[in-house]
């Protein structure tokens, strides 16, 4: 990677690591969805850039890196298929 010292030198042009939009709202619930959003994709290791706006009305935008896309995607649809019920069940056992 560009970043570790031993591969001094070395620029990735890959279009791997670009961030592209996987989630966007204007609604008045947007800031609490795009925080849920944001943390099943980090807590599955998925970077996650989320920009706002002081303004509400101009909507949250969630950002991940092009690679990691449809992986993404796919953890959100797991998601909102499993429903409330999977997240209080995921809750909970982590208080035991």
């Amino acid at each position: 990677m560009a970043q570790d010292p031993e591969d001094e030198g070395f620029v990735d042009t890959s279009h791997d690591l670009d961030m592209v939009p996987l989630y966007f709202s204007q609604t008045i619930e947007a800031d609490v969805e795009a925080e849920v959003i944001r943390g099943i994709l980090e807590s599955n290791g998925i970077p996650v850039s989320v920009s706002s706006s002081t303004i509400p009305s101009l909507g949250f935008e969630i950002l991940v890196p092009r690679a990691r896309e449809e992986e993404a995607r796919r953890l959100i649809e797991e998601q909102r298929a499993a429903g409330p019920e999977a997240a209080a069940e995921a809750e909970a056992a982590t208080e035991e």
